[in-house]
């Protein structure tokens, strides 16, 4: 549907905040931007060569990195180019873009995780049953699902946000999100705000509930298990949990950096906490599980010893 708004580009000013500094904040997020890049590329490339890592865990470990990837993409050559702008422009159909990226990137994060907690569920209180339960069709499943009920439940409400015009051109932010982007509508958006929240309820308590359905199961087998099991399952869950906290903490921030009223914490704060679920998921993930998981980590030396012999050898 064409979209007939009365402003056709719209202002970040967040980045206003960052013009003093523009090149060592381009430089650094330069190098975040390689990074993500380059520790998700080597964390699918291990997963995919070695085959003794094609397990319905390390699957959905590599969808994770996938979606880290596709986050990143929406995000920072955004944010590079607009540190090197004098306008801090953005055009409205780049901006629908961003927000429909940005989000689908988030839900399916959450996703993602929800999954990955089920499979550490099946893993641990189930482990005989491991492979009937989590098949290759039923996992492959799980993983497009985690991608397709995203796409259609936030992209029915995105059609809603489409439909606007809008009067104002200032959003407080390094990048688009749907909330600020409809406070800027020319029009009453107290039934988009309503519909919004019920879209919110539809992408996060499904989650939330598998998550903790998960953990209560494994904390019951838990304190029945004699040590040994306990800290076997302790190991195989930290990882999973280290990820779930960092996302929550960044999505908490999101929450109530564009919720609440946060006049009276500095700006450059206000923009990192902005920031945080999109950026610090994506970049300590593959750390995380890299690190905690003796699989990947063996692969990961393996790796970076055979490149150091070529580069020897040339």
């Amino acid at each position: 549907m064409e979209n007939r708004s009365v402003v056709t580009s719209f202002i970040l000013k967040a980045y206003t905040e960052l013009e003093d500094h523009r090149y060592v904040y381009f430089t650094g997020f330069l190098l975040l931007f390689i990074l993500m890049l380059l520790i998700n590329i080597i964390l699918i490339t291990i997963i995919y060569i070695e085959t003794s890592l094609h397990e319905p865990m390390y699957f959905l470990l590599c969808n994770l990195a996938v979606n880290g990837i596709y986050g990143t993409i929406s995000l920072l050559p955004s944010v590079l180019g607009n540190l090197m702008s004098h306008t801090y422009e953005i055009s409205l159909t780049a901006c629908l873009l961003q927000v429909f990226c940005l989000h689908i990137y988030g839900a399916v994060e959450f996703n993602s995780l929800a999954v990955m907690g089920y499979d550490r569920y099946v893993a641990i209180c189930h482990p005989l049953h491991y492979h009937q339960l989590l098949s290759q069709r039923t996992f492959c499943t799980l993983i497009a699902l985690s991608w397709i009920y995203p796409c259609i439940v936030f992209g029915l409400y995105f059609i809603l946000t489409v439909q606007y015009t809008f009067c104002g051109r200032i959003i407080e932010k390094v990048y688009c999100v749907n909330f600020e982007l409809v406070k800027l509508s020319c029009f009453d958006i107290s039934f988009h705000s309503k519909v919004g929240f019920f879209v919110m309820v539809l992408i996060i308590v499904p989650q939330v509930l598998m998550i903790l359905f998960s953990y209560a199961q494994i904390l019951r087998i838990c304190l029945t298990a004699s040590k040994e099991s306990q800290a076997k399952a302790i190991q195989t869950c930290t990882p999973h949990l280290l990820a779930v906290i960092n996302y929550a903490v960044g999505v908490f921030f999101e929450i109530i950096s564009t919720r609440f009223n946060m006049s009276h914490v500095p700006y450059k704060v206000r923009i990192f906490l902005s920031l945080y679920f999109l950026i610090f998921p994506p970049l300590l993930n593959p750390v995380i599980y890299g690190i905690s998981i003796q699989a990947i980590r063996v692969q990961i030396f393996k790796l970076f010893i055979t490149c150091k012999n070529k580069l020897f050898t040339l």
